[in-house]
Parts: structure tokens; C-alpha cells; sequence
């Protein structure tokens, strides 16, 4: 037997000793980045999960060339890239978490009269997963399977205003990241921050003719335990409309994380 540092606690439970050590240690990194709520040091990896340094590194090394770390040099921190980001879009898309949210994205259709849909994080993209059209309102480009950039997307920004600031550095390091669709929306990394600083103010997400010129979208997120983005509830409307489902999608956004099981965070 051997005892593993349980990540999430810093205490020490007793557990089979694993038949591939490199694969034990290079899952329990991910675990350990996953539950924390911002990047951290490699020495802090090393030192949290007992596993030597040298060790850490070389697993942080091969991690990042797939894509599932990323390495803020300046501040000597390591998070979470884009490829963690595929892995838990594609659990979502495998079922629990559409299979919740479909009737709360039913049911918020029917409540405000308009489009509704949920969406999670994919890279620097929201994938949708679940899809709701209104009676007589017009298709969206939100189909399931669908992928838009989430920097113009209201679901997206619902999703990346909970995710720590250097998280969203590695996601958009410069204009290069940016994609444009109506010529609308942020194009800049200074351009997203003041975005989400608005988003993270009022926790509520919007977009306006930046997806599809002629409609507007709200979101709101949908937070895990640790207050990362689960995925996010949005409504889209012709502009010439004035429906206000801002109380309707918070309350679809808390719902569904009740449904999951999560604790809410918010106040």
C-alpha cells in the first residue's frame, strides 16, 4: 500500500499503489489545476502532490505540448489550456449535462416567448449543446454542434468572466486570438477585459448584433463548486424586439446548477 496526498485537502489517504506511476502523477496535476481557482507554481505541484520536482516538470513539459497546460512565464505559473477545455466539453456532450439542461432550456422558451440555448467552453470557442426554438421566432445559427468564437458570443462571455484574469490571458495573448464575424466585438485583449470587467459587475452577459447582425443575446453562467464555468444559459431575439429575460435566465442558470448538484456561488 502507499499513501497519496489527497489533493483537494493537503491529507494523506491510503490507496492502492498505482501500476503506472507517470499516469497516476500526470492525472492527479490535472485534478489538482482543475479545483484551484487560479494558476499555480510548479513548486507548489511538486510539493502538494509529493512528487519530485524534476518529475513535475518533465510532466508539466508534455502536457503543455498537447495543449491541456499552458505556462504563464512572467508569472512562473502553470493553468489549464484549451485541451482540458475539449475534454470537458466532450463529457458535457456525452450527455449529463445536456440531458439536465434540455428541459431548463425548454422551459425557459416558454417562459420569455424567444430562443434559448446553452452552450459550453471549447477552446477559445462555445460549442452548443442544447438548442430550443420559440414558437414562429426564425432559426439561429446556434444549432447543436455549432462552435462560435466566445469572445462575441454572450455565453461565452458569461464563461470567461468567471475564469481567472491570467486563465483568459492564455486563452487571448494577443490580437491574433480574435476572430470577427459582423465586424462588431472585441478585437483586442484590453478590448475582452472591459468587456468582461461589465460582464463580472453585473453578472450578466450580453451581445448585440456581434454573432448575427439583427439579434441580440443575454447569458448568465452556470458555476461548479469551484465557481468554474459549467457552461452558460442564454436567450437570443430580433433587435426590433424588447422582451427583458434577464430574471429568467438567471433563474434557468441557477436551476440548472441545483440540478447538477452544485453549490451555488452566487450572493
Amino acid at each position: 500500500m502507499s499513501v497519496i496526498p489527497d489533493s483537494a485537502h493537503g491529507s494523506a489517504s491510503t490507496a492502492p499503489a498505482p501500476q503506472v506511476p507517470a499516469a497516476d502523477q500526470t492525472l492527479r496535476i490535472l485534478r489538482h489545476l482543475a479545483r484551484r481557482p487560479a494558476p499555480v507554481a510548479a513548486s507548489t505541484l511538486a510539493r502538494d502532490l509529493v512528487i519530485p520536482r524534476s518529475t513535475v516538470y518533465h510532466l508539466l513539459a508534455t502536457l503543455e505540448a498537447h495543449g491541456f497546460v499552458v505556462h504563464l512565464a512572467q508569472e512562473r505559473r502553470w493553468g489549464l489550456g484549451t485541451s482540458a477545455f475539449e475534454l470537458a466539453g466532450g463529457y458535457a456532450r456525452q450527455e449529463p449535462l445536456a440531458r439536465l439542461g434540455r428541459p431548463v432550456i425548454a422551459a425557459l422558451a416558454d417562459r420569455v416567448g424567444e430562443n434559448a440555448h446553452l452552450a459550453v467552453m471549447s477552446g477559445r470557442d462555445v460549442l452548443y449543446i442544447v438548442e430550443e426554438r420559440a414558437a414562429r421566432r426564425p432559426a439561429l445559427v446556434t444549432d447543436v454542434g455549432v462552435r462560435l468564437p466566445a469572445h462575441l458570443t454572450a455565453t461565452g462571455r458569461a464563461m470567461l468572466s468567471t475564469l481567472p484574469a491570467a486563465q483568459v490571458r492564455a486563452l487571448y495573448p494577443d490580437a491574433d486570438a480574435f476572430t470577427d464575424r459582423t465586424g462588431r466585438g472585441p478585437s483586442r485583449p484590453s478590448q475582452l477585459r472591459e468587456v468582461l470587467r461589465e460582464v463580472r459587475s453585473t453578472g450578466l452577459a450580453t451581445e448585440d448584433g456581434e454573432v448575427t447582425a439583427g439579434f441580440r443575446s443575454v447569458a448568465v453562467a452556470v458555476r461548479d463548486h469551484a465557481g468554474w464555468p459549467a457552461a452558460a444559459v442564454a436567450v437570443t431575439w430580433e433587435q426590433h424586439r424588447e422582451p427583458d429575460p434577464t430574471e429568467a435566465v438567471r433563474d434557468a442558470a441557477h436551476s440548472l446548477e441545483s440540478r447538477l448538484g452544485y453549490v451555488s456561488q452566487r450572493s
